[in-house]
């Protein structure tokens, strides 16, 4: 009897050391999460250990070549390792390629997107993984960045709309060769376009090439025929202007032609005469600002959620 006592005694002891202990340690994680102890802390890293994946649209046009010159200027000075992949302007193709950069488990990735509603899925994907995403000169329809960096396509696509009016004057007959369908930049270059010119010229076509130099060639023969008396062109990228300059010069009209980089192509034909003017962007200085911001981001330092790159109309 005495011995089952003593039996009954240790084992109420031992029931309530272990209750007492359970009580303490859910007491403890309790006033973890309201100080914050128990949330895991913002990972920050030092620049030899961050590994930043780059994404960009294509690498077969200067103004994106200039991006990476920018991302690599940075990059190689703070010792920081960029895996860079090229999309050639596909897609799928960056979306395989921003999904293989996750599966590295890269520490950031910079995306230059090829459509901007595309990419929304790699995003949301990266978003699920815990990898932060920039978004560089092109924005995404869905997911969260951290920051974009870009110049305001909106204005740009305003000074170009301005400098058409001011040379050809109000009712001219003017087209507008667009980008690639779903760019955010195709998007907003086309708005502000539109809101510095609507109802102030015949816009008689607006068709796109593709941000490309061989479409705008081809694209402007064509416009060229069905609208003999254009007066004006408006090209969303350089490589189309200086396509549709091309075909303007073998027609043998006097086209005004108005660009948007101001890549040294397009700074050099504006020079000598077979481009009128180029809204000019920085995209070196965009990559600059990428890599700039990322290191900031992976440091844990505050970053803004939108830099703007600056714009500048040259004309001669």
């Amino acid at each position: 009897m005495q011995k089952t006592r003593r039996l009954l005694s240790v084992l109420l002891l031992a029931i309530f050391m272990i209750t007492g202990c359970s009580i303490e340690g859910q007491n403890n994680k309790e006033e973890g999460k309201e100080s914050g102890v128990e949330e895991k802390a913002s990972e920050t890293k030092s620049d030899g250990d961050m590994k930043i994946g780059v994404s960009l649209s294509t690498l077969n046009n200067p103004f994106f070549v200039s991006i990476r010159e920018g991302v690599e200027e940075v990059s190689g000075k703070e010792g920081v390792e960029t895996v860079i992949t090229d999309a050639q302007n596909d897609s799928s193709t960056q979306n395989n390629q921003v999904e293989d950069l996750i599966t590295q488990g890269v520490d950031l990735i910079v995306i230059n997107p090829v459509d901007s509603t595309a990419i929304a899925t790699s995003v949301e994907k990266a978003n699920e993984a815990n990898i932060p995403v920039i978004c560089v000169d092109r924005g995404s329809d869905q997911g969260e960045l951290v920051s974009f960096i870009a110049s305001n396509n909106v204005e740009g696509g305003k000074l170009a709309g301005e400098y058409i009016l001011e040379k050809v004057g109000e009712n001219a007959e003017v087209i507008q060769l667009e980008g690639i369908p779903g760019a955010s930049s195709t998007r907003e270059r086309g708005e502000g376009f539109e809101e510095a010119t609507n109802g102030k010229i015949k816009l008689l076509a607006s068709q796109t090439a593709n941000f490309d130099r061989a479409e705008g060639m081809t694209v402007m023969e064509n416009l060229l025929q069905a609208h003999p008396d254009v007066k004006a062109v408006f090209c969303q990228n350089d490589e189309m202007a200086l396509g549709a300059s091309e075909a303007i010069k073998a027609s043998g009209k006097d086209v005004t032609i108005v660009g948007f980089d101001g890549n040294e192509d397009a700074i050099k034909a504006v020079e000598e005469g077979n481009l009128s003017a180029t809204v000019a962007q920085k995209p070196k200085e965009m990559g600059r600002l990428a890599i700039e911001t990322a290191i900031k981001y992976l440091k844990g330092e505050k970053v803004e959620e939108t830099v703007d790159s600056p714009l500048e109309l040259i004309k001669k």
